[in-house]
């Protein structure tokens, strides 16, 4: 009965891990390939083949000429044959019997990588609705919204909860990403899945960081906030699970992730948030109160990069991973410096449950003043940090300077690197910056 219940359980997974199940989502969604007539004529069953096998596979390297890295890409050489037609497509007709020519859009993936030089395949799109909610569904789990929201709520709305979310973000990603490259997945084949992004392509997939973040964040916003703002529990959870919904389907759209992998990452995040949640109040009163606090979050976060860090091939999973635990540093040593000078925000336990404020021009316009300057010193920190730190790592370890691009891709430097600068961005965004709201009369 035992062997019975594991062999339903390995062939539904295995069955969930197909890409064929993207490719129909994607399509159902209006998204179409432009595969080179030979690639599209190759068997389905090929694809699914591969992902059938057992034991890890292989990730490719980015840039690799084989037919193979052509297929798993979704840039496959017959598409250079193609030209002067994009990627075997037949100028704009419609992929499709039943649709019309001004039905489609021709697009090109998101956020092409500027250190891999994946720039993908262009798609068709029908429905634009869809291609941009799910734009902005991806985007709740990328750098650019994290360095936007977290210090919005921490300058804004509740420093402890955002100090908080920083430290569940930190080790949700450092878990998730760790075990990717012990995994060691591909991403779904291509074709029949389109690539409608392509940044993180070169990374294994299982289990999905997107997803486990965009589960984690928002469900442990709820959890902190729930009793000590004052909002029903109906509409905290509505916003949670919507939240994580949205990004986790957005992965399966962007063919960036099947559909066990994005289950399993929603999974996952849960688990680990159970084991931290009830902890997070002993973690933020050791890094704020402890003397050896300091120490100890330096030590333990650039260790476990070290430790984690064995991966058989550069990917943007490395540096993620690193700046991740950097910024959860910086944010940590912050918060200690902050209660040593007696600069925390948090509202007294006698003014709780917070009620939301009656909101006014002047709120507003405070609020706007804060967020602007301080994302503008967030910023201007983190362009300064890189022109130091990459440069002065080069000249360290005998590399070329002015090969950022290929600099960025050795361990020796990318891993300092990303360190030094998100945890100066961490300890700004924490410490630095109220101090200037002090100074400007905005705090």
């Amino acid at each position: 009965m035992a062997r019975a219940c594991v062999d339903a359980f390995v062939q539904m997974c295995k069955y969930l891990q197909e890409p064929r199940h993207v490719a129909r989502f994607q399509n159902v969604c209006g998204v179409k390939g432009t595969f080179p007539d030979k690639a599209a004529r190759r068997p389905e069953c090929e694809s699914e083949r591969e992902h059938e096998r057992p034991g890890p596979r292989r990730r490719l390297q980015p840039g690799a000429l084989s037919s193979e890295a052509g297929v798993e890409n979704g840039a496959a050489g017959d598409a250079a044959a193609a030209a002067p037609r994009a990627n075997g497509t037949q100028g704009d007709e419609p992929a499709g019997p039943d649709a019309e020519p001004g039905d489609l859009t021709r697009a090109k993936p998101l956020r092409r990588n500027s250190l891999t030089g994946d720039v993908g395949q262009e798609f068709l799109i029908r429905n634009k609705l869809l291609f941009y909610l799910f734009t902005f569904g991806t985007e709740l789990g990328n750098e650019m919204f994290f360095i936007v929201f977290f210090p919005f709520l921490f300058w804004n709305v509740d420093a402890l909860v955002s100090r908080r979310l920083i430290v569940v973000w930190a080790w949700n990603l450092f878990v998730g990403q760790s075990t990717k490259d012990m995994v060691r997945w591909s991403r779904p084949a291509s074709p029949p899945v389109v690539k409608v992004e392509v940044f993180y392509n070169s990374e294994y997939s299982m289990p999905s960081t997107h997803a486990m973040t965009g589960t984690a964040i928002p469900f442990c916003l709820f959890m902190l906030t729930y009793g000590r703002w004052q909002y029903s529990f109906l509409f905290g959870f509505s916003v949670a699970l919507s939240w994580s919904v949205l990004v986790c389907v957005s992965r399966v759209y962007m063919g960036m992730h099947s559909v066990l992998e994005v289950i399993t990452g929603f999974l996952y995040s849960l688990l680990i948030l159970a084991f931290f949640h009830p902890v997070l109040d002993k973690i933020d009163t050791f890094y704020m109160t402890a003397p050896s606090a300091p120490l100890v979050i330096v030590a333990s976060h650039v260790s476990l990069g070290l430790v984690a860090f064995s991966l058989d091939s550069w990917s943007t999973s490395r540096g993620d991973t690193a700046q991740a635990l950097g910024t959860g540093a910086g944010a940590a040593v912050a918060s200690h410096v902050n209660h040593r000078l007696g600069l925390l925000m948090d509202p007294p336990l006698s003014s709780l449950p917070l009620a939301l404020p009656h909101v006014t021009a002047g709120l507003l316009l405070r609020s706007l003043l804060r967020f602007l300057i301080g994302v503008a010193v967030l910023l201007l920190t983190r362009t300064a940090m890189k022109s130091l730190t990459i440069p002065s790592l080069c000249r360290l370890f005998g590399l070329p300077p002015d090969d950022v691009r290929r600099a960025r891709q050795h361990m020796r430097v990318e891993l300092p690197y990303r360190y030094i600068v998100y945890s100066v961005v961490g300890f700004s965004c924490v410490c630095f910056v109220p101090l200037l709201f002090k100074v400007f009369g905005l705090d």
